[in-house]
């Protein structure tokens, strides 16, 4: 996945149905969640389509996030959230605003309610994961 600054770079140039297709674009690159990580447990509630998310503990103790979603657009999202944490140490994740990070994109006007509504639960999962790990 690229850095968050350089997609911005990328993403404030286009129009709106171009930045929905870079979300989407996202999404698709996302690396593959197995079906089998995708149970009640790591189903992120709140979300008008369904979203999982599964953490990994690396070797050096980083956080590596699985993550899917039976939408496009939410799974685009999802990949955004993830350019802020993954791969990093919980500490590192606990002390990031993602929601600063996040803001430049204005995802609360570029898309429907319905869309952004689960975001500050799988963020809250997030840092929930990150402080369980911390």
């Amino acid at each position: 996945m690229t850095d968050l600054s350089d997609l911005y770079e990328e993403y404030e140039f286009l129009d709106a149905d171009d930045r929905y297709r870079l979300l989407i674009d996202l999404g698709k690159a996302l690396e593959p969640m197995p079906d089998v990580l995708k149970t009640d447990a790591t189903l992120v509630r709140g979300c008008s389509a369904a979203v999982w998310v599964y953490p990994t503990v690396q070797e050096d103790g980083a956080l590596h996030f699985l993550a899917d979603s039976n939408a496009a657009i939410t799974k685009g999202i999802i990949a955004l959230v993830l350019l802020t944490v993954q791969d990093r140490a919980p500490s590192d994740i606990s002390a990031t605003d993602i929601e600063a990070a996040l803001a430049p994109f204005d995802l609360k006007n570029q898309l429907s309610s319905n869309r952004t509504q689960g975001i500050p639960n799988m963020i809250a999962l997030i840092r929930e994961t990150a402080a369980r790990y911390g």
